[in-house]
Order: structure tokens, then C-alpha cells, then sequence
């Protein structure tokens, strides 16, 4: 009954937009401009000359790239075109699909590769592999992937967020409805690291709490991405303080030519953005977007939606300016913020059918949440063979919790409230970055870098005992620390079938003064045109939460100590082998196998189950104190991508992962780790079909994915029923394997041409056939029986998106 309600609620403003907007719009606009920008690779200088070519017409349609590596293409057809772009020296590229519709010109930011042999002026580039899942870190050769705005449009129930969009991808688990949190080839989210603009950052999700790398819903707004990367394993030096995975995130310069804007309405908010020029003297741009929930505005509307006083609230701005200066630089201003909170009122619930993820029923939670990055920052070419950057930044976190405690009658009414807990976690981040990348020769080349994180954070959280009088303070701290980290990686490209990637990463972490030296090592053989190995190795170290590290503890004799500053880093080892076979230029296979070996991970001091590699998927901090780093852990698997790129109208991407993950507590038995799942397989697809004879468009995607169950700990029912609250049986952790995660989602969307605009719809189907999939299980003491969450059933999310 509740998502009929807010089905109808939100096709009603659906339609009232699509209403108006189509006011605005008529007559037919068959052609685009498609323009942009050619660099070499390394050293980031213009190419000037470079031939850049439409394929698949009947008459010649191109651009030379100008002395500052500008081209334009004018009279492009609507549609998915292709390009070629060549230059004398340099391997030829072809990049694939790129959507031209009426409403936006396209932009095209191209890195050219110099060719390791010339002879007479002329390229000889044997074996290359016009490889479309290229990474733009080029040093990234083994379980990397990039992305763009459109592959996290395209996806079935990806709703536009870049994680959920990467849970397609092999290696990578999603499996909880209610967050985009990702477990990488069995590890922690925790282990993630986040960067924007090459700055280090915060957890950039709504409701994402501090311990966390997930949330509900992304704060990162799709419309301002760029071709992104994201790496599963041995990645590159410039990459630290991490142990599973980066998400290395870009976002796009505005149109510095002319001004566009876009509007668009769907269950992750309303929307409105715009990009353009700065002035008519310099190549400077602007573009922004900010969202507001849509639930949000329905409440302060007077709709009811169906989701009673559980109604998240939340709002969000991404920006970037970009200002060319003399002498081919650039200055670079750029930023994300987000507000968010919601009510969970557990006096409010309907006991019947109360199966709120988030909440519970006998209690009332009151979280809010802050977050806001911005950079500066300053690249040049030194010379035609240097670039360097330089980026100063901040990041702002703060987070409130407050929680009442209810108590029922015999009826099930709230007769009284008491305090139960508070909470309240304050950070501020101040980033210094550098980079310097130098190309020697077509052969060799030399990237180097630093990064300085200062962070200072008052933390408090406690928890309150109102029928005893008194409380227990887990943390109550005012301090600061810094993490200097330094790397270098020298490319040497042995011909053009062989290259080395040879980097050293170190960090100090100023809290307990320790020191790590991480070797990076990555080879690429090209068998032949089409089949290449690959092998990456790399140790990768990372700090403990500054939550972990100053969790206190109370000695008989009152007195409080903090037991966790002195953690070592915990450290991973991994070893990774691929296999690359560019079957046809549409179709690739993919073959990935490796190992991670996990040592120094905070366990607790006396024998127990505990171990920090099961954290970091929760809204709630780890108050575990007394810990050591002793325990251990490891993940190996294999890993398959097939993929059909789109062409002839469909495309599909299948992807499977068999592993294990396991670690040990200082008990020193062997278990599954809580993202022990073992197995994940996605299997997606999409087909387009051209509407009318106005090149309107009517798409379909689909998405399948099933997972193994997770390992659950049992509950301890005598236990819980004398506590009156939910106690796991520690000695048998993670021994209850759930059954298997199945989802199927269907995206059906539509989109219309018209003069200088477009205009989209879309429905995503999500959960189709209702599968109900375990969420947990937990005790409730009303009814004196162990229950089972369940998590998200089937849910329609339609969206409706102009761009003009």
C-alpha cells in the first residue's frame, strides 16, 4: 500500500513537469557540435594536429586539433557515433557509443599514447588493442575499469549512483538494498578509499556515518562526473592509506562556450542544474547541480507518500569552475556539500508490519548529518615534457545522534520515553596534493607525487542508563593527526608489447609515529592484436579510524585509558593475474585470479571471535577496546567479464566471481568473514530501438544478480530472552549461512529530440519479482521471538530528466 502511494505521488509530479516542459519544446533538431580537447598522456601537453574523425558516414566529417589542441565538429548526427583520432607519433584511438543528442554539445577530453617505434614519420603501432574499458590512470593495468556518466544512467537499479553501478562489476558485491556500500573480492568497505579531484575525501554518501564508506544515497551527482576509474586490487603507488579498493573519482568541466541546463525529477530527488561559460574573454567554465529529496518536498507539501514521520530528508550541491590562464595552466575550483536527517520513530511504527532496515520499533533515533569538500587547484606544463598539479583542500564531517528508549503498556502504547543515547562526531580535513609527471622518451616515463592529510575531530558518544542514573562514555576526545604519504612509479615501455610499471608508496601517520614502505609492481604482455597478460603485485597499508583509536575504557579504579592509539596500520598483500582477450572490436572476455593476504588486523587482547575485518558496513561505530594487531585474514578467487560493447543497438555484460574470504580472531580459529558470500554472478543487457522519424529513442535494460548467502551469527535465545535484548552466539560467529541474495530489474526509458533540448523518461523496476532477501535477524523482547528483517521488495522508480 505504501508504494502505491508514493507510485502515485511521484507519477503525479511526474507528469506535471513533463506538462510543462513540453511548453517549451518543439520542432526537430537533427545535428550537434561535438568538440573538445587532445593532450599527450603523460605530459598532459596539447597535441596540435591531430586528426579527429566521425566514422560510419558517407561524406568525410572531421577536425584538425588547433595550436592549444582544440577541435570542433559541427552537424554531427543525433545519436550513438564513433571517432577516430591519429596523429604522426602517436597510436591511433577509437572511442566507441558516444551519445550526441539535441539538447547538449558533447565534449570530448582525449589523451593520446606516443608510439615506442617511428620509422620515416609514419606510426608503426603493432598489436594495439582499442581497449574501451581503458582506465585514465594508464598505470593501473590489472583489476582496474573506468566509467562514465552514461554507464551509471544505463544500468538497471543503479539509479544513478557510481557504486551501485560498480556491484556490476566483477569482484564486487552489493547485496543490501538499503546502502551502496562495496565489499571488494570479500574485504571490509572500510578498506575503500574515496578521492575527488586527486583529494583524498570523506565518505561522500547521505546518512554515511564516520567509520563508514556508504550510505543510502550518493552525494555524488552523476551529471557532473567524468570519465572515472575504479580499481579492485594492486593499485598503482599513487594510491594509499587503503586495503580493498579506490574509487577515483573526476568531474567534468562546464560547457565554456554556451550555457545549458537540466532539470530532472526522480525518487532520489528534484533537481536542477546548470554549466556554461564565465565571460566571453577567457575559455573559463562553471557547472552546477543541486538536489533535493523528493520525499522531502512532498512532506513539506502536505503528501502523504506512505512512509509515515521515516521520511529522509536531504540535500546536496556539486560544483566545478575551471579558469585557463597564459602559458597553457589552469586553475581549478570544485566541491560537493550535503545535508541530511530523518526521524526514526519507533513509537510511530505499525507493530503489524514494521520492517524498517534503518530503525526500531522500541526506540526513536534522531540522526543528523553534515558533509562538505572543496579544492583548489593549479596545473601547467613546465615544458613540453612536465606536468604538474598542485591541490589545497578541506573536508568538513559532523554527525548527531540522539536516541529515546520507549516503553510499552500491555497494549503496545508508548506510555514513557528516557534518553537512551547521544552522540556527536565532528571532523575537519585540511589536504595539501602535488604531482609531477615527466616523460623522458616514448619509452619512459616518471610519475611522483605527496600528500598531506591534517585532520583534527572531537568525538563524544555515549550511552545512557536512566533507571540506573548514570551512563558509559565510549569516547569523548578533542585532538588532531596527520597522514604524509609519498610515492613515485617509473613506466618503462619495453616495445609496444611489453611494459613495467615500477612504484614505491610510503606513509607516516603522526598519531603513533609509524612508518610503511610499500613496493608496486605491474607488467603488461601483449601476446598478440587481441590477447594480453597481465600481473600486478602490491603491499598497501592503512590507518585505523580515529573512532578505533580512541575508544576508552574504565579501569576498576575509575580511571580512563585509551587502549587502541597504538594499532599498527593494518597491511595487505596482493597478487593478481589477468587475462585479456579483445575478441572482436565488440565482444571481450576477461580473466582475473588473485590472492590477499591480510596481517596486523586489530583483534581484541583476550581470546575472542572480534575482528575489525568484519566492520565498516553499519551506521553504527565499533566500541570495541583493548584490541591488538594480531589477527589475519585472507580472500583468493577467480573472476570472469564478458562483455558486448553496444553496437547495433544492444549491448550486454555478464560477470562472475567465486572466492573465499576468511579471517582469524585472537582466538586463532579460522571463520568465514561477514562478506563471505562466496559467489556473485550479474548478468545485464540492453537493447535500443529508434521511435518515428525524429531519432526519439525507446531503450530496455534488464539486470540479474544472485549472491550467495551471507554467514550470519546465530542468536543466543536464552540468552536474549534474560537480557531482554539481542546476544549473538560469539563462540559459533558467522556459522549460519542465509540463502541466496536473488534481484532481478528492469529500466525501461524513453527519450525525445527536440529543438536544442531533450527530454527523457524512465522507470526502474527494481526487485520485479519480490524476492524477499535477509536482511538480519535480531531479537525483539515484545514479542519474545527471534525476527528476520527482510530487505527491500519490488519498488517502481520513475524519473523524468530535460536538458536544453
Amino acid at each position: 500500500m505504501k508504494t502505491k502511494r508514493t507510485l502515485q505521488t511521484l507519477w503525479m509530479a511526474v507528469g506535471i513537469a513533463v506538462a510543462l516542459l513540453a511548453t517549451f519544446t518543439s520542432f526537430a533538431q537533427t545535428t550537434q557540435t561535438v568538440r573538445g580537447r587532445v593532450l599527450d598522456e603523460v605530459s598532459q601537453s596539447p597535441l596540435i594536429g591531430v586528426n579527429v574523425m566521425l566514422m560510419g558516414t558517407e561524406k568525410i566529417t572531421g577536425s584538425a586539433s588547433d595550436v592549444n589542441g582544440y577541435f570542433r565538429i559541427e552537424n554531427v548526427p543525433l545519436g550513438r557515433q564513433s571517432f577516430k583520432i591519429s596523429y604522426i607519433g602517436y597510436e591511433e584511438q577509437f572511442i566507441p557509443n558516444v551519445i550526441v543528442t539535441a539538447g547538449k554539445e558533447v565534449i570530448l577530453n582525449i589523451t593520446l599514447t606516443e608510439s615506442v617505434r617511428q620509422l620515416n614519420d609514419l606510426v608503426i603501432v603493432a598489436d594495439s588493442r582499442e581497449d574501451k574499458t581503458a582506465t585514465v590512470n594508464d598505470l593501473a593495468v590489472v583489476s582496474a575499469r573506468s566509467f562514465n556518466v552514461d554507464d551509471t544512467k544505463r544500468y538497471a537499479g543503479a539509479l544513478g549512483d557510481p557504486s551501485r553501478m560498480a556491484a556490476n562489476f566483477a569482484g564486487v558485491v552489493g547485496g543490501d538494498d538499503s546502502r551502496n556500500d562495496i565489499v571488494v573480492r570479500g574485504n571490509s568497505p572500510s578498506g575503500m578509499l574515496w578521492q575527488l579531484e586527486g583529494l583524498n575525501i570523506p565518505n561522500p554518501n547521505h546518512f554515511g556515518s564516520l567509520t563508514s564508506t556508504g550510505g543510502p544515497v550518493s552525494m555524488l551527482n552523476n551529471n557532473n562526473l567524468d570519465k572515472s576509474d575504479f580499481i579492485t586490487s594492486a593499485f598503482p603507488s599513487q594510491y594509499g592509506n587503503a586495503t580493498a579498493g579506490v574509487f577515483d573519482i573526476r568531474l567534468r568541466d562546464g560547457n565554456n562556450q554556451q550555457h545549458e541546463y537540466v532539470g530532472q525529477i526522480g525518487f532520489n530527488g528534484f533537481e536542477v542544474g546548470a554549466e556554461g561559460p564565465l565571460s566571453k574573454k577567457n575559455n573559463g567554465s562553471f557547472i552546477a547541480n543541486y538536489r533535493y529529496s523528493t520525499l522531502g518536498i512532498f512532506q513539506s507539501l502536505g503528501i502523504e507518500f506512505g512512509t509515515g514521520s521515516n521520511t529522509p530528508l536531504y540535500q546536496d550541491l556539486n560544483f566545478k569552475v575551471s579558469l585557463p590562464t597564459k602559458g597553457n595552466g589552469k586553475w581549478t575550483l570544485f566541491g560537493l556539500g550535503g545535508i541530511s536527517a530523518i526521524d526514526l520513530l519507533g513509537s510511530e511504527a505499525d507493530l503489524s508490519t514494521n520492517t524498517d532496515l534503518y530503525g526500531s520499533e522500541n526506540q526513536d533515533t534522531y540522526p543528523r548529518y553534515k558533509t562538505g569538500i572543496a579544492g583548489l587547484s593549479y596545473e601547467k606544463n613546465i615544458n613540453s615534457r612536465t606536468f604538474l598539479k598542485l591541490t589545497g583542500g578541506v573536508s568538513y564531517t559532523y554527525e548527531e545522534f540522539t536516541g529515546d528508549s520507549l516503553v510499552r503498556n500491555m497494549e503496545d502504547e508508548v506510555i514513557a520515553k528516557y534518553n537512551r543515547y547521544e552522540a556527536e562526531f565532528t571532523t575537519r580535513k585540511y589536504s595539501v596534493v602535488g604531482s609531477v609527471r615527466t616523460k623522458f622518451n616514448s619509452k619512459n616515463s616518471m610519475t611522483s607525487g605527496f600528500y598531506m592529510d591534517h585532520t583534527d575531530f572531537d568525538l563524544f558518544n555515549r550511552d545512557i542508563y536512566a533507571n540506573l542514573a548514570r551512563d558509559s562514555v565510549r569516547i569523548d576526545v578533542h585532538d588532531n593527526t596527520t597522514l604524509y604519504q609519498a610515492y613515485t612509479t617509473w613506466k618503462h615501455r619495453f616495445n609496444t608489447k611489453f611494459l613495467m610499471n615500477l612504484g614505491v608508496h610510503a606513509q607516516y601517520y603522526s598519531l603513533n609515529e609509524q612508518l610503511a614502505l610499500e613496493p608496486r609492481l605491474g607488467f603488461q604482455y601483449l601476446i598478440s592484436g587481441n590477447h594480453s597478460l597481465s600481473l600486478g603485485f602490491g603491499l598497501h597499508n592503512q590507518i585505523q579510524s580515529i573512532y578505533t583509536s580512541f575508544v576508552q575504557t574504565k579501569l576498576p579504579t575509575e580511571e580512563v585509558v585509551l587502549t587502541n592509539t597504538q594499532l599498527d596500520f593494518t597491511q595487505s598483500q596482493h597478487s593478481v593475474l589477468t587475462y585479456d582477450w579483445n575478441i572482436n572490436e565488440h565482444f571481450r572476455l576477461k580473466a582475473e585470479a588473485y590472492y590477499q593476504q591480510l596481517r596486523n588486523v586489530p583483534v581484541e587482547q583476550m581470546s575472542s571471535t572480534f575482528s575489525a575485518l568484519n566492520t565498516g558496513a553499519s551506521f553504527i561505530p565499533s566500541d570495541t577496546d583493548s584490541l591488538v594487531s594480531k589477527g589475519m585474514g585472507k580472500n583468493y578467487g577467480m573472476e570472469l567479464t564478458l562483455e558486448r560493447f553496444f553496437h547495433k543497438g544492444y549491448y550486454f555484460l555478464m560477470t562472475g566471481s567465486l572466492f573465499d574470504s576468511r579471517y582469524e580472531g585472537s582466538d586463532g580459529i579460522e571463520r568465514n568473514t561477514a562478506y563471505n558470500t562466496q559467489y556473485v554472478f550479474n548478468a545485464l543487457g540492453g537493447k535500443e530501438w529508434r521511435v518515428g522519424k525524429k531519432k526519439n529513442y525507446l531503450v530496455l535494460n534488464l539486470k540479474l544478480t544472485t549472491i550467495g548467502g551471507k554467514y550470519l551469527t546465530p542468536i543466543n535465545v536464552e540468552a536474549s530472552q534474560a537480557l531482554g535484548r539481542t546476544i549473538y552466539d560469539e563462540a559459533n560467529a558467522f556459522s549460519e549461512k542465509q540463502d541466496p541474495y536473488f534481484r532481478m530489474d528492469v529500466k525501461l526509458s524513453y527519450r525525445k529530440e527536440y529543438s536544442k533540448s531533450t527530454l527523457e523518461f524512465a522507470l526502474d523496476l527494481q526487485n520485479v519479482t519480490n524476492n524477499q532477501n535477509i536482511f538480519s535477524q535480531s531479537y525483539n523482547p515484545r514479542t519474545n521471538t527471534v525476527v528476520t528483517q527482510y530487505q527491500q521488495g519490488f519498488f517502481p522508480v520513475p524519473f523524468v530528466r530535460f536538458t536544453f
